[in-house]
Parts: structure tokens; sequence; C-alpha cells
């Protein structure tokens, strides 16, 4: 598929098989999300990946909006981390530019994928950071159900 045709065919998908996803499609994934623009090259995202059942259930129970986690075999948390960017107002645009390619690098591979928005909704931001215990400074940014 040619990246035109991820781009136009892409939507957002909430019902899920229970085929596992391969470790080489999730690091597509990754490397696509990686290879994201991002402003003055400081690349400030880290990657969680979920695959476990209990975290997967736990989050579909906390949002309104991602009950599709609960049969989800995947969901990537993107995390932005704030210590030290040089870039500091635009480092939401660069964790957007990560979060659509992995949506369009799902697309292509042939997986359904919705995002579901965490940041700068301060009670999602709460919980993810309390949940996964994330250090200072790593702000729950984005979360991806493959």
């Amino acid at each position: 598929m040619d990246a035109l045709d991820a781009i136009f065919t892409r939507k957002s998908i909430r019902s899920y098989t229970d085929q596992q996803i391969s470790e080489d499609m999730i690091n597509t994934l990754i490397k696509a999300a990686m290879s994201a623009p991002s402003a003055h090259n400081q690349h400030p995202w880290h990657f969680i990946v979920i695959q476990d059942r209990e975290p997967l259930t736990k989050l579909s129970e906390f949002f309104t909006y991602g009950k599709m986690l609960a049969t989800s075999p995947l969901a990537i948390l993107l995390c932005c981390d704030t210590n030290g960017l040089r870039s500091p107002d635009f480092w939401t645009q660069d964790m957007s530019a990560a979060t659509e390619n992995i949506l369009l690098a799902s697309r292509a591979q042939d997986l359904g994928a919705v995002r579901i928005g965490l940041y700068p909704k301060e009670a999602s931001v709460k919980f993810v950071s309390e949940y996964f215990q994330l250090p200072e400074g790593i702000i729950p940014f984005s979360l991806i159900s493959i």
C-alpha cells in the first residue's frame, strides 16, 4: 500500500480480532513513530507497548471512549520527555506527528487502530502517569489501541 492509499483509507477501528500482532509489526509501528518530524530534531518521545490483559482492561475501564482496549491485543502509549527540550513550545506537534505515523503504519500493515487522546486532559494524564508510575517530566500524550 502506498502512502496516499494509507492516508485516504485510514479510519478509526474499535473492534478487533484475537490475532496477536507480531514483534516485527510492532517494531515497524515504533520505527514509523520515530521517523516523524520533530522540532530541532529533539525526538521527545518514549513508547510503552502494552500487550498484557490487566493494563488493557484497567485502561478500558477508565476511559469513556476507550472501551475497545478491553479486547485489543495491543496498545501503544506515547509519552513526551519534557526534560531539557530545545523547543519546548513544539512538543505537542512532535507527539501528534508520531501518533499519526503509527496510525498510518497500522493501516499500511492492515491493522485496525484508533487514537485515544490523553494530553491536555488533566484527569487522563494523571491517571496514566500514576498507573504506569511515569517519572517527573514524562507526559502521557496519546494511547493507540491496535
